[in-house]
């Protein structure tokens, strides 16, 4: 399997500082600075990142159980919500919510639950994240 990177320069102090974080094909890059992060500055930040991965991750996963059960989706459209907290430890992410809605034609909704907690439990970045950050999953057909 392929090793994937990306890299990140940062400029500064913590504050005034700013930085740049780029995907390791040059499929992304953006700006990203203490207010962007902390804050609602412009430009993204690590946590973004982490939601679009998860979010991304999620939706191949479900995708592919869906299939694997017999039910081809038209669609799975994913939302993660990291939550980033300070806790005694520090900043923490301590919970993402999942948001999903599959457009999948002849599943009832007790199947679709089913999958869709499958898909949660098992995809690659839910096993990185979960044993640190609650993840809560809420699913629904179009």
């Amino acid at each position: 399997m392929p090793i994937r990177t990306s890299s990140a320069r940062w400029s500064g102090n913590l504050t005034e500082g700013s930085g740049t974080i780029r995907t390791g094909k040059g499929g992304f890059e953006g700006n990203y600075s203490f207010k962007s992060r902390f804050e609602e500055g412009e430009g993204t930040n690590p946590e973004e990142l982490i939601a679009a991965a998860h979010s991304g991750c999620f939706s191949m996963a479900f995708s592919k159980g869906l299939a694997d059960a017999g039910h081809i989706p038209t669609s799975v459209e994913t939302t993660a919500k990291v939550h980033l907290d300070k806790t005694d430890a520090g900043m923490t992410i301590t919970r993402i919510d999942l948001e999903s809605v599959g457009d999948v034609p002849g599943i009832d909704d007790a199947d679709f639950q089913k999958i869709a907690q499958g898909a949660k439990e098992n995809c690659p970045i839910s096993r990185l994240l979960s044993p640190g950050a609650e993840i809560t999953l809420t699913a629904r057909l179009a």
